[in-house]
């Protein structure tokens, strides 16, 4: 979640931007309007506006030349002159509303203006219903109304989404619905067919596609709306597909947990574009929050508001609620109506990691990147013997499947008391998801190496997990049993190799075991793997050196059925190769984590003995002698 600080000098930022996109000549016609024409941002004043510019318009061709012009170049003027929109919310009121710009507006489009002519990618952090989307629509089709050749590509998570000439959410009906109601001395000649829209006039388009891998892949344009890209089912194959089309891609969404490729796009180095519905003027009326107890208001705002049914005067008898977030009379009636706070935290408070059911705790993985995560300190792949599966020799190779995290001599050995342990996550081998194995220190907790790969299929890999076993002194292995893994198993056992875990059944006294190697990871069984992993991490008695494993921990979320799954399978990125990810590097890392219980969970350092001929051991046995004789 945002800060309040944060939050609070958002404010202030949008509120100098405007002021200075107000008052300056970046946009003339527009700044002339707000300092000249009165009530040209109300309501009334403005429709008394725009009534008096079309009945010039309609009889002074000049005039209507000069509008022409001010339009092609005041973006701002244009939409607060002659833009509508439309909102069925309103109805039985009117729902075709005139596009009277906010302030927080006036930046957010200034912005997506820069983005567009400078050529840079954006990405869109908001809360639901601020009207991005119609501001990215409308930043297009002026764009494309006035800008010779300008080309722009709309993507959305299905084509109906897109273009569905009945459905007022489809982009490009929203783009109809603007042009539509401009006066036609100011539309273009255009031509509409499914998914392209041309500007007969200047040979502008606007095309449109679903948000697949292979989006727009073949053509260039000026720039691309992808939106709602939180919810599009293959995000990373998207953003790999896209980024030679064009040099601005502007993404928009809300969060849908941090599983995402939205999620990652945020957390890296693109330009964001904040809008928090506290920057809102009509959501923000009474904006408050308790800080260390004690209640501050961040406006004047007084009047009668009706929370959950219950009507309220504003501020004198209203039930301030205390929980250290920011929030307004809006918003407390917006946390009544929500069936769980995760619809708050997605749809308002632009919070990644409580905007699903996340397994895992979000804050933990975070410190846990801060703190134990580390860059390997060198990484390639283990040549063996094919027949005797012998290590012959590590190579070297920074592009190489497995990582480690721990130093070997001058002989390239390890540490000969160096216990280690093996998790075994298999798949099919098919480049569908990730083989993985992890090692790490049965001494203390601390992962020392990794290995995935997509293309392994499960023979071979048994193969390589013995060699690496023995090259890693002699690791003992803990593999899921299940599906791909009951071939590997077999293998296992078909090649002789036997320092491995047999199935058990752990509720029982005994915890007879089995002839079953693996661990089967039912729901039951994942549950309690997964759930035993999970603590060692919040305890620190595993230690994770990884980051892209420490990464896919947040993709695992709760379902509805109450069972753990991986919430981004299409939708994350993976330098092994895997065309999805499914979160296989933590089911490795969970089943070490079950080795290391399985030995009675991290050793405690054994404590040094002193030899029994060294100077201080006769002085401890002298000590002892003569106390013994003092006290006969």
């Amino acid at each position: 979640m945002i800060p309040v600080k944060t939050l609070l000098s958002l404010r202030e930022e949008y509120k100098a931007k405007c002021a200075e996109i107000k008052t300056g000549d970046k946009y003339p016609f527009y700044s002339f309007c707000c300092k000249n024409v009165p009530g040209y941002k109300t309501l009334k004043g403005n429709l008394a506006f725009r009534k008096a510019v079309l009945e010039r318009a309609g009889n002074d061709l000049s005039y209507k030349n000069d509008l022409y012009a001010m339009c092609g170049r005041d973006m701002l003027f244009y939409i607060n002159t002659f833009a509508f929109t439309y909102d069925p919310r309103l109805i039985p009121k009117p729902a075709e509303v005139p596009f009277i710009t906010y302030d927080f507006q006036d930046v957010g489009f200034d912005e997506i203006k820069k983005a567009i002519e400078v050529g840079f990618d954006q990405l869109s952090e908001k809360s639901r219903d601020m009207g991005l989307s119609w501001m990215y629509l409308t930043a297009f089709t002026w764009m494309w109304h006035f800008r010779p050749y300008t080309t722009f590509r709309m993507l959305s998570r299905n084509e109906d989404l897109v273009d569905k000439s009945d459905d007022p959410d489809a982009l490009y009906w929203k783009i109809l619905y603007l042009i539509k109601h401009l006066p036609k001395w100011l539309s273009p000649n255009y031509r509409k067919v499914h998914l392209n829209l041309l500007n007969l006039d200047n040979e502008a388009t606007i095309g449109g596609c679903s948000t697949t891998s292979d989006a727009a892949r073949g053509g260039r344009c000026t720039a691309m709306l992808p939106d709602e890209f939180a919810a599009v089912p293959d995000g990373h194959g998207m953003l790999s597909s896209t980024r030679d089309v064009t040099k601005c891609r502007l993404f928009n969404s809300t969060h849908k947990g941090a599983g995402t490729a939205f999620y990652r796009l945020s957390v890296g180095k693109i330009r964001k574009l904040v809008i928090h519905w506290s920057i809102h003027p009509e959501k923000a009326k009474g904006l408050y929050c308790f800080r260390d107890g004690k209640l501050e208001r961040y406006d004047d705002f007084k009047g009668e508001v009706t929370v959950n049914g219950t009507e309220y005067t504003f501020p004198d008898n209203y039930p301030f609620r205390d929980d250290g977030k920011l929030r307004s009379p809006w918003y407390d009636n917006e946390c009544d109506r929500a069936v769980h706070p995760m619809e708050i935290a997605q749809e308002l408070d632009i919070d990644p990691f409580s905007s699903d059911f996340q397994f895992f705790d979000g804050n933990i993985v975070e410190e846990i990147k801060d703190q134990n995560v580390k860059r390997p300190y060198i990484a390639g792949f283990l040549e063996f013997d094919e027949d005797s599966l012998d290590p012959i020799e590590f190579v070297e190779n920074e592009n190489g499947d497995l990582k480690l995290w721990i130093n070997r001599d001058a002989y390239g050995h390890f540490p000969q008391d160096l216990e280690v342990a093996c998790g075994a996550d298999i798949s099919a081998g098919t480049g569908a998801s990730n083989s993985a194995l992890a090692f790490g220190n049965i001494g203390t907790g601390e992962k020392i190496a990794e290995y995935a790969s997509p293309w392994i299929k499960p023979e071979a890999f048994a193969k390589l997990t013995i060699a690496l076993c023995r090259w890693l002194n002699n690791a003992f292995l803990v593999p899921d049993g299940g599906g791909p893994g009951r071939t590997y198993c077999d293998e296992l056992i078909k090649l002789g190799f036997r320092r491995l875990y047999y199935r058990r059944n752990e509720e029982g006294l005994t915890k007879k075991v089995s002839d079953k190697p693996g661990v089967f990871l039912n729901a039951k069984e994942k549950s309690a793997v997964m759930g035993a992993y999970r603590r060692a991490l919040k305890e620190k008695t595993f230690i994770q050196r990884s980051d892209i494993s420490n990464d896919e921990c947040l993709s695992y979320v709760y379902t509805i059925g109450n069972s753990i799954e991986h919430s981004a399978s299409l939708n994350s990125i993976d330098p092994s190769g895997a065309k999805d990810n499914h979160g296989d590097r933590v089911i490795a890392d969970a089943l070490l984590n079950k080795a290391y219980d399985f030995f009675g969970t991290v050793k405690e350092p054994e404590k040094k003995t002193e030899p029994t001929n060294c100077y201080a051991s006769r002085k401890k046995a002298y000590e002892k002698n003569r106390k013994n004789q003092e006290a006969w």
